[in-house]
């Protein structure tokens, strides 16, 4: 497309600069369109729809050429633009077919064929040369080249060589200013449409890496036995992780609903409030040990790690607390420290009780002596009862820290249990005290050292008689467990025992009787567990008490 003078006071001229703006506007148009479309629905790269972009714009150059407008005799348009832009975008092989479309679709408008063929031969030759010397350059630096090229075939070939309107320069310079026109607006629009396609490419790859990175860590959050959430500047917890309702028994959308500090016993909520005020101002991560309420109300402990999420401005933005459940290892570092501390009063009591021992059988032996002389007896029974209260002290503290050599034998618990109640009921009847026993079975046979294991019922039915000042009954009862045991109940009707002192009891000198020792119990602790069983206790005042024993009955 040509235009012989810009003047606008000229009618021919306004015409023609109509023509360019149409043309120009159709080059747009077409150009953006599939360019637009593509954006949305066809993510692959520009270079891979050589064949079908080449075809399309061997269309738009067809829809050029029927735009094309007579001026001095010969017909002009910009269809060279659009095949600068696909050798420029798409290779020598998009650019042929785009320029034979154009070229058959000129021969079809024109009766002038052999300058159209022959510059349209040389103009290809040209290009596809130029294209081999500059494939590896920018798409905008080769088209820039590529239009430079054209330009100087066109002043060769046109105005020289075919002799066209020679004798006026302005129109050739005319018509090769509105070709580079359109091969700007054209690289223009295609450079900004590669642009969007880079854009939306990296943010589609973007988001799948997101969606991916948040899948692993929803993957890690939802599966891991840990309790993870997370605290805004405000203390305000945005995010429980799904552990919580396994651990703590609370739904994530009942958590959302409560505030933390109402979940954390209240001698810990200070100590986890100082922890997240230090963590704001020093901003490191810090440990912190607290107790979280289980949905139960029962107090379970965990061990955290507090640790900041900065934002760009480097000021904290979350806290992420990781927090573990260490109720079993707190258990387990109360009976490591409990079997210490055993150990320890078990050689102090020994060490102690073998020196009191000897000096005390002195003393006894001279009390007794003088007590056959002097016949104020009230006095020397009252000395030789407190004797053989210490001497019953010391040989309790003398078994708790010797070295007992234990025969083993197989005993069935009824005779057991009957022989320490025949040892105890002329001591019961006088106070008013009946056993009743209730066994769920005949053959409950255990491999023990007898005479210990009748030392624990002992000392069990002693503790449930010394609990009932009054009288009352004595329930034993003797049934099959869980897993090969038996349990042996013993249930009194005393005053009960505080809920909150029943964890110290079998602690060593812990008792609740006014004249005990504490090692009574103490001593039940340790044959039973010698005998792979436990012992534990059950009690409310003024409720009585339950104590249970279970042991492994023999193969």
């Amino acid at each position: 497309m040509i235009i012989s003078k810009f003047g606008f006071n000229i009618g021919g001229s306004q015409l023609i600069l109509i023509d360019y703006i149409i043309n120009l506007s159709m080059l747009s148009l077409m150009v953006s369109t599939p360019l637009v479309i593509r954006s949305y629905l066809n993510l692959n790269p520009l270079k891979q729809l050589r064949l079908g972009a080449g075809l399309y714009a061997g269309i738009v150059s067809a829809v050029l050429v029927g735009l094309s407008f007579q001026d001095q005799g010969y017909s002009y348009d910009i269809r060279y633009s659009v095949i600068i832009l696909v050798f420029a975008y798409l290779g020598p092989g998009s650019g042929i077919i785009t320029g034979s479309i154009s070229l058959a679709s000129r021969l079809m408008v024109s009766d002038n064929w052999f300058p159209a063929i022959v510059g349209w031969l040389v103009v290809m030759t040209v290009l596809v040369v130029i294209h081999k010397f500059t494939v590896h350059f920018q798409p905008v630096k080769k088209y820039m080249i590529l239009l430079g090229s054209y330009i100087v075939t066109y002043i060769i070939t046109v105005p020289i060589v075919f002799n066209v309107i020679r004798d006026n320069p302005m129109f050739h310079l005319q018509y090769l200013l509105f070709v580079a026109i359109g091969v700007l607006i054209g690289g223009l629009l295609i450079e900004s449409y590669e642009k969007l396609y880079r854009i939306i490419k990296e943010r589609k790859r973007m988001e799948q890496t997101l969606e991916e990175s948040e899948s692993k860590y929803r993957l890690i959050a939802e599966n891991t036995s840990d309790l993870i959430m997370v605290m805004d500047k405000e203390h305000t917890i945005s995010y429980f992780s799904p552990s919580h309702e396994v651990l703590l028994g609370y739904k994530v959308q009942e958590l959302e609903k409560i505030e933390i500090w109402m979940l954390i016993h209240p001698d810990d909520v200070v100590i986890f409030r100082d922890t997240i005020t230090k963590i704001m101002k020093n901003k490191e991560s810090m440990p912190v040990e607290f107790r979280f309420q289980h949905i139960n109300g029962e107090w379970m402990d965990f061990e955290s790690r507090c640790m900041p999420v900065m934002n760009d401005a480097q000021s904290i933005e979350y806290i992420v607390i990781i927090s573990r459940d260490i109720s079993e290892r707190k258990k387990s570092e109360e009976i490591l420290l409990q079997s210490e501390k055993l150990s320890i009063v078990g050689e102090l009591a020994a060490g102690v009780a073998h020196e009191i021992r000897n000096p005390l059988t002195t003393i006894k032996g001279f009390v007794q002596l003088y007590g056959k002389e002097d016949k104020s007896s009230e006095i020397n029974n009252l000395l030789l009862s407190e004797l053989e209260r210490i001497e019953t002290i010391t040989s309790e503290m003398l078994s708790l820290g010797k070295p007992q050599a234990i025969q083993l034998n197989r005993a069935n618990l009824c005779d057991l249990i009957d022989h320490t109640v025949e040892f105890l009921s002329p001591q019961a009847n006088m106070k008013n005290m009946q056993f009743s026993r209730s066994y769920l079975g005949t053959d409950f046979f255990i491999t023990c050292e007898k005479n210990q294991i009748k030392q624990v019922f002992l000392n069990i039915f002693k503790n449930a008689m010394e609990a009932m000042p009054k009288g009352g009954n004595i329930d034993i009862k003797l049934q099959k467990g869980m897993d090969g045991e038996c349990i042996i109940s013993v249930q009194d009707e005393g005053c009960g025992i505080p809920e909150e002192l029943l964890p110290r009891l079998g602690e060593p000198f812990y008792t609740l009787k006014e004249k005990g020792t504490g090692l009574g119990l103490m001593i039940c602790h340790k044959i039973i567990k010698q005998h792979n069983g436990t012992i534990s206790y059950h009690s409310k005042l003024d409720n009585g008490t339950l104590v249970e024993v279970k042991l492994p009955l023999a193969n």
